[in-house]
């Protein structure tokens, strides 16, 4: 009996709507689970992030337990450091924030007016006065619901004090014992399936989350610093928004032209003198300092990174758009070393890397 096989176009139509209708179980399946699946994620990943200085700490020849309550220590005091000093300042420039907004949309308006006013003396073909009234009411609007959702949102974040307790332990018990439960998950692959995607997941995530984190943390502070020195207004509050924003791809620009806008309806050229070291220190950052820790991070291009994205945020709000470029890179290094035969390497070599993957766990755990 001789074998029949489809022929490529058949195959790929009858995969579209399979893939289709798998993602849209998904989306439901996620969204049933919701916050359960939101504290997993969450979890997963601040252990991701504790396991990177727990693993320095052993090559330095400390033992795994030493290392993970050195760890874990330090982590419990530099979070209470912040909660005690830098949430309080951020909650409070962020209520002086939305405080100042109806002030500055109207010195907004008077710059603008001012601006029209001019433009008619030297007979320049301008005219604002039409959309002025109706554009600034909106941008008004929209920055105080925007303040206000931020505001909710940080608040509803400490009152859910039980979900907050539920990722802490569930972080704990995946920085103690996460390596042996990815022992579980990856066994179910063939061995050379498993050791080669579990390489990626490490590499893609930590190359994301551990340099994208440095970056940020960079970035947000240099603005500070600078944005002190210009007496700029919310300093701190405005530094940390474009850091947080340069966390995402094109995001950095976002939070730079927000904070400028801010600025510069209380002060125009403040305003524009904001944007340029913003943009002067971001360019620093990305074409100086980012090459030495990143590399190139993600080799996705643009449109998937968009795509990705949408469907991060579609999927898991907040969270899904944090893991969606990571999980973007895995799949497209998967695919990639599936098509250049990767993972058809000879027996041998797996079973050489399989010894040495569980000598090196043997070691870590003694």
């Amino acid at each position: 009996m001789t074998n029949y096989k489809l022929p490529q176009w058949l195959s790929l139509s009858l995969a579209f709507p399979l893939a289709i209708l798998n993602g849209w179980v998904l989306l439901l399946v996620v969204q049933y689970f919701q916050p359960l699946v939101s504290i997993f994620v969450a979890a997963s990943l601040l252990a991701f992030v504790l396991d990177y200085p727990i693993r320095f700490f052993q090559q330095q020849g400390v033992k795994r337990n030493f290392a993970v309550g050195s760890v874990l220590l330090l982590t419990v005091v530099i979070v209470v450091a912040l909660t005690l000093t830098l949430v309080p300042l951020i909650l409070q420039q962020l209520n002086e924030l939305a405080n100042f907004l109806p002030s500055w949309i109207d010195s907004g308006m008077q710059q603008l007016q001012a601006f029209q006013d001019w433009a008619a003396t030297q007979q320049l073909p301008v005219n604002l006065s039409g959309l002025l009234t109706q554009q600034v009411d909106r941008l008004s609007n929209q920055l105080q619901s925007l303040t206000g959702q931020v505001l909710g949102f940080a608040v509803d974040t400490i009152g859910s004090v039980a979900n907050v307790l539920l990722t802490v332990v569930l972080t704990i018990y995946l920085v103690l014992n996460g390596e042996r439960l990815w022992d579980g998950i990856f066994q179910w692959f063939p061995p050379r399936i498993g050791l080669q995607v579990r390489q990626l997941v490490r590499e893609d995530f930590q190359n994301y989350f551990i340099g994208q984190a440095t970056l940020g943390a960079l970035l947000a502070l240099a603005l500070i610093l600078v944005f002190l020195a210009l007496r700029v207004p919310l300093a701190l509050l405005f530094g940390i928004i474009i850091g947080f924003f340069s966390l995402f791809p094109f995001g950095t620009g976002i939070g730079i032209a927000i904070v400028s806008l801010l600025v510069g309806l209380q002060n125009f050229w403040l305003g524009v003198e904001v944007l340029a070291v913003a943009v002067m220190i971001d360019q620093v950052n990305t074409n100086f300092v980012a090459p030495r820790l990143l590399g190139n991070l993600t080799g996705l291009n643009p449109v998937w990174v968009v795509i990705s994205l949408l469907l991060g945020t579609k999927l898991g709000g907040l969270l899904g758009l944090l893991v969606a470029i990571p999980i973007a890179s895995f799949i497209k290094d998967v695919a990639d070393s599936w098509r250049a035969g990767g993972f058809n390497q000879v027996e041998d070599d797996v079973e050489s890397e399989t010894v040495k993957v569980v000598s090196d766990t043997a070691r870590i755990y003694s």
